[in-house]
């Protein structure tokens, strides 16, 4: 189990590293891609940022099928590799200024490809995990994933925030943005070898064979026929935790320096503060996830957000140091109840014969219209109708969507997954006791 914890906590670290430093490396990317835009180039940026999801829900219904058919495993195995490939590519392409029309092409590209690999990435990971777990700890378990995609950030802003301080902004331009984005190769490698080296979960194996080769179709009308409940409350959920997590992961440094005027390396730093002091919270969240049930934490995250965003918001435009870190605490204590419980939550709702391609279809529809999506709207927002506080209503109608799907959902916590015998730990075992309740 620890094995396994490790091993799909840091290669999805690995992986949302990969993913993230583009983020944080938006406003330089802006002027190094999209230098001739007349003071846009921070939202083509984000567009280009936004590409990545355009291709999600491709990449999520193909390897989340296939991960329903050859394993979790080696899917899981794939996609580290090809975004590690894709990531590192983006450090050797050339600027604007050099080949032109090109470097902005062949950006989109690689987004493209991230975005493909992406898309099986967090469903297959979670369905791991989960279909690994002990009924009984699943959501403290599996809150591990969302330590590792919290790792993976902090890895991304350390970075860069290092770089900047270190190289400068002119520096940064020229070259030391490529530095991030060239580290994936190894680190792509490492995580490579972590997944090589865990086994197929015991309930994929169960799995009947004939179930395994039904035709990718028939699979695909199973999910969105005979699931389309599971899968369209499983959307709304994602909806509300990503639209959220890339706005306060994501956009308000950007936010931060490109909007309110701050110092780009001190709003990287503040970032990075709230998003150690969220893994710290994390394995805590899943531990009470497992306690009080997953409905009460993810109402709570919901209900923060509707309360909390304009104060924070007000607490960012305020000025000082210490009011900024509070109000991306404040924010950052909403995402940390969302992230410790949805990695358990998520797969709970689909059977084993569907999880992976279920998870991965609700998953990628949410991250590509709305989550992928989420900086470049609250940029254009905020440029086009002068309202800094756009972000925190955007902030609170993902709350109100997320809230209404957590009343509907049932509660799962401590129950056997959909499919799958109870699954019982060795601690519960020496106990005397025998299954989940």
């Amino acid at each position: 189990m620890r094995r396994t914890v490790l091993a799909t906590a840091m290669g999805n670290a690995m992986e949302w590293y990969d993913f993230g430093i583009y983020s944080y490396l938006a406003v330089v990317l802006g002027r190094v891609f999209f230098p001739n835009t007349g003071g846009s180039g921070l939202l083509y940026s984000f567009t280009a940022f936004a590409v990545a999801f355009v291709v999600r829900p491709i990449g999520g219904v193909l390897l989340g099928l296939l991960g329903d058919r050859v394993g979790r495993k080696r899917i899981l195995t794939a996609t580290i590799l090809v975004m590690a490939v894709a990531t590192f590519s983006i450090g050797l392409i050339p600027s604007y200024d050099s080949i032109g029309i090109w470097a902005p092409i062949l950006l989109f590209v690689a987004r493209l490809v991230q975005g493909l690999s992406a898309g099986g990435e967090y469903s297959g990971a979670s369905t791991f995990i989960s279909e690994s777990s002990p009924d009984r700890r699943r959501g403290f378990l599996a809150s591990f994933l969302e330590f590792g995609t919290v790792t993976g950030f902090v890895l991304g802003a350390g970075l860069v925030t290092g770089l900047t301080a270190a190289l400068g902004d002119a520096s940064m331009q020229q070259w030391g943005w490529r530095v991030p984005f060239l580290l994936a190769g190894p680190l792509g490698l490492i995580g490579v070898w972590l997944r090589l080296r865990i086994a197929e979960t015991p309930a994929f194996e169960r799995t009947e064979s004939a179930e395994r080769q039904r035709s990718a179709r028939s699979r695909f009308r199973d999910v969105v026929v005979q699931q389309r409940r599971a899968l369209l409350l499983a959307i709304a959920v994602v909806l509300a935790l990503d639209v959220t997590n890339y706005l306060v992961l994501s956009y308000l440094p950007n936010y931060l320096s490109g909007t309110l005027g701050y110092d780009t390396t001190h709003s990287l730093l503040l970032t990075v503060v709230t998003m150690l002091a969220m893994l710290g919270a994390i394995p805590f969240v899943g531990r009470l996830a497992d306690r009080v049930g997953r409905r009460p934490v993810l109402a709570a995250a919901c209900l923060g957000y509707l309360v909390l965003s304009v104060p924070a918001l007000w607490l960012l435009q305020h000025g000082s140091g210490s009011a900024t870190l509070a109000g991306l605490l404040l924010l950052g204590l909403c995402q940390t109840l969302f992230i410790g419980t949805t990695p358990a939550a998520l797969p709970e709702m689909f059977p084993t014969s569907h999880r992976y391609s279920g998870m991965a279809l609700a998953f990628n529809i949410a991250a590509s219209l709305f989550g992928g999506t989420a900086p470049m709207v609250a940029e254009y927002l905020v440029r086009t109708t002068g309202n800094l506080y756009t972000p925190a209503y955007y902030m609170m109608a993902a709350g109100l969507v997320g809230l209404v799907a957590v009343w509907i959902m049932r509660e799962t916590a401590q129950q056997p997954l959909q499919g799958s015998p109870p699954a019982i730990s060795e601690i519960d075992s020496s106990d005397g006791r025998s299954g989940p309740g």
